[in-house]
């Protein structure tokens, strides 16, 4: 399965939690790719602490490839190439958890047929060799979500299971963002009929993300004054309401992930030592992203027989 990670704005949790999913489904025995899009910024490899590629790579990135200057991208293994201790101690029974970075001077670029088809290929391989193949795209309306759109849009890929997440934070600005991108007149969704997509599967094949999302009833928050305990629990009723107008409501959203200390201090993989042993990272963030990797193949989940 192909789960295309999208995001109206910088700084909503795309890529961490993204990584997390996908470390997630590794450690249950999936083997999975995570292909890093976001062609303007490809840092998905420092929430891996893959230290050779934080800002990309020198040469052989999917920059390369997409443009037709190698015949196959760079392949790091995350668990051995890896700086992160708990990585490394690679549990038994985890499936393979594979990176294919960008360049690091790439950039973002326009895309024509080649660079279609060169996608094509490489998904359609990908698809078959890997249980989920995660592909984390440029924020906003980019080149990266046209090429996706594209490429999933050509009848070779018709076959192949393909899931949209839209992540945004809590706030108002991110919700309309959000919806936007997916709903808006230059969206998602109208993009891809513009493609030839069948505009009700796609919509089907897409869920809202929440991240960093405060409970206003969790102990973090238990002992902040009445005045601002009422303020926030009204903040958060007037902002359900609001998704639940721009199509972005709870039966549009695959999960929440609460705000995590952790997550804001240094974007990273929660593991189960970060919980459990020194205990900075709190269990009901390990929970929310154990549940989002689950439901992310769970057709139950995403309204589908």
């Amino acid at each position: 399965m192909l789960v295309f990670a999208a995001s109206d704005k910088g700084g909503t949790g795309r890529s961490v939690t993204s990584a997390n999913l996908a470390y997630r489904r590794a450690l249950a025995g999936d083997d999975v790719a995570y292909l890093d899009f976001d062609f303007g910024s490809p840092t998905a490899a420092a929430v891996f602490d893959v230290p050779g590629a934080l800002r990309g790579i020198e040469q052989g990135g999917l920059h390369s490839y997409l443009q037709g200057r190698i015949a196959e991208p760079v392949r790091v293994d995350v668990w051995s190439e890896t700086e992160h201790e708990v990585l490394r101690r690679r549990q038994t029974g985890s499936g393979s958890l594979l990176l294919l970075p960008g360049d690091r001077s790439g950039g973002e670029f326009a895309v024509g047929k080649d660079t279609v088809r060169r996608c094509v290929d490489l998904l359609l391989r990908l698809n078959s060799e890997f249980d989920l193949v995660v592909v984390d795209l440029s924020a906003g309306r980019s080149y990266a979500v046209d090429m996706a759109l594209e490429a999933t849009s050509r009848p070779e890929m018709r076959h192949v299971g393909t899931r949209w997440l839209v992540y945004h934070r809590w706030t108002r600005q991110h919700v309309i963002a959000a919806a936007g991108l997916v709903f808006g007149r230059r969206g998602i969704v109208a993009g891809g009929v513009d493609r030839g997509h069948d505009e009700q599967e796609l919509r089907r094949s897409i869920r809202f993300v929440r991240a960093a999302v405060p409970d206003p009833e969790s102990p973090l928050w238990s002992q902040v004054p009445p005045a601002q305990s009422a303020w926030m629990r009204k903040c958060d009723q007037e902002l359900g309401e609001l998704a639940a107008q721009l199509e972005a409501g709870y039966s549009m959203v695959l999960g929440s992930v609460p705000l995590e200390p952790v997550l804001q201090w240094r974007e990273q993989l929660i593991t189960d030592e970060d919980v459990l042993s020194s205990k900075i990272a709190n269990m009901e963030t390990r929970q929310a992203l154990e549940d989002l990797a689950q439901r992310l193949t769970d057709d139950e989940a995403w309204g589908q027989p």
